[in-house]
Protein backbone atom coordinates (compact mmCIF):
# COMPACT_ATOMS: atom_id res chain seq x y z
CA UNK A 1 0.00 0.00 0.00
CA UNK A 2 1.39 3.37 -0.99
CA UNK A 3 2.14 5.68 1.94
CA UNK A 4 3.16 9.29 2.06
CA UNK A 5 3.86 12.52 3.93
CA UNK A 6 0.71 14.63 4.13
CA UNK A 7 0.52 18.37 4.63
CA UNK A 8 -2.29 18.64 7.13
CA UNK A 9 -3.72 21.76 8.82
CA UNK A 10 -6.22 19.71 10.84
CA UNK A 11 -3.48 17.50 12.22
CA UNK A 12 -1.47 20.62 13.03
CA UNK A 13 -4.26 21.87 15.28
CA UNK A 14 -4.77 18.44 16.86
CA UNK A 15 -1.07 18.14 17.64
CA UNK A 16 -1.04 21.63 19.09
CA UNK A 17 -3.79 20.58 21.47
CA UNK A 18 -1.85 17.44 22.39
CA UNK A 19 1.22 19.51 23.22
CA UNK A 20 -0.82 21.81 25.45
CA UNK A 21 -2.33 18.74 27.18
CA UNK A 22 1.19 17.50 27.83
CA UNK A 23 2.16 20.86 29.32
CA UNK A 24 -0.81 20.99 31.67
CA UNK A 25 -0.95 17.41 32.89
CA UNK A 26 2.75 16.57 33.10
CA UNK A 27 3.87 19.99 34.36
CA UNK A 28 6.61 20.00 31.75
CA UNK A 29 8.58 23.24 31.91
CA UNK A 30 10.75 23.03 28.78
CA UNK A 31 10.40 26.19 26.70
CA UNK A 32 10.30 24.10 23.52
CA UNK A 33 6.85 22.70 24.31
CA UNK A 34 5.48 26.20 24.71
CA UNK A 35 7.17 27.37 21.51
CA UNK A 36 5.97 24.36 19.56
CA UNK A 37 2.40 24.68 20.77
CA UNK A 38 2.35 28.36 19.85
CA UNK A 39 3.68 27.60 16.40
CA UNK A 40 1.17 24.83 15.73
CA UNK A 41 -1.79 26.90 16.91
CA UNK A 42 -0.82 30.23 15.29
CA UNK A 43 1.58 29.75 12.38
CA UNK A 44 0.40 28.15 9.16
CA UNK A 45 3.17 29.49 6.93
CA UNK A 46 5.65 26.70 7.60
CA UNK A 47 4.97 23.30 5.95
CA UNK A 48 3.76 20.59 8.30
CA UNK A 49 3.83 16.91 7.33
CA UNK A 50 2.29 13.80 8.81
CA UNK A 51 4.70 10.88 8.32
CA UNK A 52 3.56 7.45 7.23
CA UNK A 53 5.88 4.56 6.49
CA UNK A 54 6.74 3.47 2.95
CA UNK A 55 8.92 0.63 4.27
CA UNK A 56 9.36 -0.96 7.70
CA UNK A 57 12.43 -2.76 9.06
CA UNK A 58 13.01 -4.62 12.34
CA UNK A 59 14.73 -2.86 15.24
CA UNK A 60 15.94 -4.17 18.59
CA UNK A 61 13.24 -3.08 21.08
CA UNK A 62 15.85 -3.07 23.85
CA UNK A 63 17.93 -0.42 22.11
CA UNK A 64 17.70 2.95 23.85
CA UNK A 65 18.53 4.76 20.61
CA UNK A 66 20.48 8.00 20.89
CA UNK A 67 22.23 8.26 17.52
CA UNK A 68 21.69 6.75 14.07
CA UNK A 69 23.53 6.90 10.73
CA UNK A 70 23.29 4.90 7.51
CA UNK A 71 25.97 3.73 5.10
CA UNK A 72 26.08 0.97 2.44
CA UNK A 73 23.16 -1.08 3.70
CA UNK A 74 24.02 -0.80 7.38
CA UNK A 75 22.81 1.33 10.25
CA UNK A 76 25.35 2.45 12.83
CA UNK A 77 23.57 3.04 16.12
CA UNK A 78 24.50 4.55 19.45
CA UNK A 79 22.45 3.46 22.46
CA UNK A 80 22.31 5.07 25.88
CA UNK A 81 21.81 4.46 29.61
CA UNK A 82 24.61 3.93 32.13
CA UNK A 83 25.74 0.33 32.06
CA UNK A 84 23.79 -0.37 28.86
CA UNK A 85 25.31 2.01 26.32
CA UNK A 86 26.66 0.56 23.10
CA UNK A 87 27.82 1.16 19.56
CA UNK A 88 26.28 -1.15 16.96
CA UNK A 89 26.52 -2.03 13.30
CA UNK A 90 23.14 -3.33 12.16
CA UNK A 91 21.88 -4.86 8.93
CA UNK A 92 19.06 -2.53 7.89
CA UNK A 93 16.98 -5.15 6.09
CA UNK A 94 17.06 -7.85 8.77
CA UNK A 95 17.76 -5.91 11.96
CA UNK A 96 20.64 -8.31 12.69
CA UNK A 97 23.33 -6.83 14.91
CA UNK A 98 26.54 -7.43 12.98
CA UNK A 99 28.87 -6.01 15.60
CA UNK A 100 28.24 -4.60 19.08
CA UNK A 101 30.68 -2.73 21.28
CA UNK A 102 29.71 -2.19 24.91
CA UNK A 103 30.62 1.23 26.26
CA UNK A 104 32.32 1.62 29.65
CA UNK A 105 29.77 1.96 32.42
CA UNK A 106 30.66 5.56 33.30
CA UNK A 107 29.56 6.72 29.86
CA UNK A 108 26.03 7.35 28.64
CA UNK A 109 26.11 6.97 24.85
CA UNK A 110 24.53 9.75 22.81
CA UNK A 111 24.70 11.14 19.24
CA UNK A 112 26.63 9.45 16.44
CA UNK A 113 28.02 10.48 13.06
CA UNK A 114 30.53 9.38 10.42
CA UNK A 115 33.46 11.50 9.28
CA UNK A 116 35.48 9.66 6.66
CA UNK A 117 36.53 6.35 8.18
CA UNK A 118 35.75 7.48 11.73
CA UNK A 119 32.64 7.04 13.82
CA UNK A 120 32.22 9.81 16.39
CA UNK A 121 30.03 8.99 19.38
CA UNK A 122 29.15 11.61 21.97
CA UNK A 123 28.54 10.94 25.65
CA UNK A 124 25.94 12.74 27.69
CA UNK A 125 27.60 14.44 30.68
CA UNK A 126 31.12 13.02 30.64
CA UNK A 127 32.43 15.70 28.24
CA UNK A 128 34.10 12.96 26.21
CA UNK A 129 33.68 11.94 22.57
CA UNK A 130 34.61 8.41 21.54
CA UNK A 131 36.23 7.91 18.13
CA UNK A 132 36.13 4.49 16.45
CA UNK A 133 37.39 3.04 13.20
CA UNK A 134 34.24 2.58 11.12
CA UNK A 135 35.17 -0.83 9.70
CA UNK A 136 36.27 -2.53 12.91
CA UNK A 137 34.44 -0.47 15.57
CA UNK A 138 37.74 -0.39 17.40
CA UNK A 139 38.07 2.55 19.77
CA UNK A 140 40.94 4.66 18.46
CA UNK A 141 40.91 7.63 20.83
CA UNK A 142 38.84 9.90 23.02
CA UNK A 143 38.57 13.66 22.78
CA UNK A 144 37.50 16.27 25.30
CA UNK A 145 34.06 17.62 24.43
CA UNK A 146 33.08 20.87 26.22
CA UNK A 147 29.28 20.49 26.18
CA UNK A 148 26.58 18.03 27.15
CA UNK A 149 26.39 15.48 24.35
CA UNK A 150 22.97 15.07 22.72
CA UNK A 151 22.93 14.88 18.90
CA UNK A 152 25.65 15.17 16.26
CA UNK A 153 25.78 15.17 12.47
CA UNK A 154 28.30 16.14 9.76
CA UNK A 155 27.71 18.54 6.88
CA UNK A 156 30.87 17.65 4.96
CA UNK A 157 32.90 20.39 6.62
CA UNK A 158 31.79 20.70 10.24
CA UNK A 159 30.29 18.68 13.03
CA UNK A 160 26.89 20.04 14.03
CA UNK A 161 25.97 19.26 17.64
CA UNK A 162 23.05 19.77 20.01
CA UNK A 163 23.00 19.90 23.81
CA UNK A 164 19.28 20.04 24.54
CA UNK A 165 19.14 23.82 24.25
CA UNK A 166 17.97 25.93 21.32
CA UNK A 167 21.56 26.23 20.03
CA UNK A 168 23.22 24.17 17.35
CA UNK A 169 27.00 24.44 17.37
CA UNK A 170 29.28 23.97 14.37
CA UNK A 171 32.62 22.44 15.36
CA UNK A 172 35.92 21.68 13.69
CA UNK A 173 35.80 17.87 13.23
CA UNK A 174 39.53 17.52 14.00
CA UNK A 175 39.84 19.26 17.36
CA UNK A 176 36.17 20.08 18.18
CA UNK A 177 36.91 23.82 18.33
CA UNK A 178 33.86 26.06 18.00
CA UNK A 179 33.22 27.64 14.60
CA UNK A 180 29.80 29.21 15.14
CA UNK A 181 26.55 28.92 17.06
CA UNK A 182 23.11 28.80 15.45
CA UNK A 183 19.94 29.58 17.45
CA UNK A 184 16.91 27.65 16.17
CA UNK A 185 13.73 29.71 15.78
CA UNK A 186 10.16 29.12 14.63
CA UNK A 187 7.49 31.80 14.49
CA UNK A 188 9.72 34.12 16.51
CA UNK A 189 10.10 31.53 19.29
CA UNK A 190 13.28 29.71 20.23
CA UNK A 191 12.97 25.92 19.88
CA UNK A 192 14.95 23.99 22.48
CA UNK A 193 15.21 20.32 23.49
CA UNK A 194 16.90 19.66 20.14
CA UNK A 195 18.18 16.10 20.24
CA UNK A 196 19.27 13.62 17.53
CA UNK A 197 20.41 15.29 14.28
CA UNK A 198 20.84 14.49 10.60
CA UNK A 199 22.15 16.80 7.87
CA UNK A 200 20.28 16.43 4.57
CA UNK A 201 20.65 18.67 1.50
CA UNK A 202 21.44 21.86 3.38
CA UNK A 203 18.87 21.24 6.11
CA UNK A 204 19.30 19.89 9.64
CA UNK A 205 16.67 17.40 10.75
CA UNK A 206 16.31 17.37 14.55
CA UNK A 207 14.20 15.30 16.92
CA UNK A 208 12.53 17.56 19.50
CA UNK A 209 12.68 15.58 22.73
CA UNK A 210 9.27 14.38 23.99
CA UNK A 211 7.40 16.12 21.17
CA UNK A 212 7.03 13.34 18.52
CA UNK A 213 8.21 15.95 16.04
CA UNK A 214 11.17 16.37 13.71
CA UNK A 215 12.13 19.99 13.05
CA UNK A 216 13.63 20.75 9.65
CA UNK A 217 16.05 23.62 10.13
CA UNK A 218 17.79 25.89 7.64
CA UNK A 219 21.49 25.34 8.32
CA UNK A 220 22.42 28.94 7.53
CA UNK A 221 19.82 31.02 9.34
CA UNK A 222 18.41 28.61 11.93
CA UNK A 223 14.76 29.05 10.92
CA UNK A 224 12.50 26.02 11.03
CA UNK A 225 11.35 25.46 7.43
CA UNK A 226 9.19 22.42 8.07
CA UNK A 227 7.89 19.99 10.68
CA UNK A 228 7.41 16.22 10.39
CA UNK A 229 4.95 14.62 12.81
CA UNK A 230 6.08 11.03 13.47
CA UNK A 231 3.53 10.30 16.21
CA UNK A 232 1.56 7.81 14.08
CA UNK A 233 4.47 5.55 13.11
CA UNK A 234 4.95 3.32 16.15
CA UNK A 235 2.20 1.79 18.25
CA UNK A 236 1.60 3.34 21.67
CA UNK A 237 4.66 3.07 23.83
CA UNK A 238 4.71 2.23 27.53
CA UNK A 239 6.84 5.00 29.00
CA UNK A 240 7.61 8.65 28.39
CA UNK A 241 11.21 7.67 27.64
CA UNK A 242 10.40 5.60 24.54
CA UNK A 243 10.22 8.63 22.29
CA UNK A 244 11.22 9.18 18.66
CA UNK A 245 14.99 9.54 18.51
CA UNK A 246 16.96 8.41 15.50
CA UNK A 247 17.23 9.91 12.01
CA UNK A 248 19.41 8.46 9.23
CA UNK A 249 19.74 9.36 5.56
CA UNK A 250 20.75 7.25 2.58
CA UNK A 251 22.13 9.94 0.26
CA UNK A 252 22.72 7.59 -2.67
CA UNK A 253 19.12 6.42 -2.82
CA UNK A 254 17.48 9.47 -1.21
CA UNK A 255 15.93 7.46 1.62
CA UNK A 256 15.08 8.78 5.08
CA UNK A 257 14.90 6.44 8.10
CA UNK A 258 13.53 7.17 11.57
CA UNK A 259 13.19 5.17 14.76
CA UNK A 260 12.95 5.73 18.51
CA UNK A 261 14.13 4.61 21.90
CA UNK A 262 13.07 0.98 22.42
CA UNK A 263 11.05 1.01 19.22
CA UNK A 264 10.50 -2.32 17.47
CA UNK A 265 10.88 -0.87 13.99
CA UNK A 266 12.89 1.44 11.78
CA UNK A 267 10.63 3.32 9.35
CA UNK A 268 11.48 4.67 5.93
CA UNK A 269 9.50 7.82 5.20
CA UNK A 270 9.49 10.10 2.19
CA UNK A 271 11.40 13.34 2.15
CA UNK A 272 9.01 16.29 1.94
CA UNK A 273 8.83 17.50 -1.66
CA UNK A 274 9.01 21.18 -0.78
CA UNK A 275 12.33 20.88 1.00
CA UNK A 276 14.24 18.19 -0.87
Amino acid sequence: MKSFLLSCKASRKILGAVVWFFLIFTKADAQSYDSLALYLSQNEDIPYYLAQAIAIYPHDPRAFTEGLVYENGFLYESTGLHGESSLRKVNLSTGEIIHLVEIEDQYFGEGLTIVGSTLIQLTWKSRVALLYHKDTLELEKTLYYPYEGWGVTYDGSHLIVSDGSNLLRFLNPVDFSLIRELPVISGGKLIDQLNELEYINGKIYANVWHADIIAIIDSQGGEVVGWIDVSQLEEKRNTREDVPNGIAYDAENNRLFVTGKRWSHVYEIQLPELIK
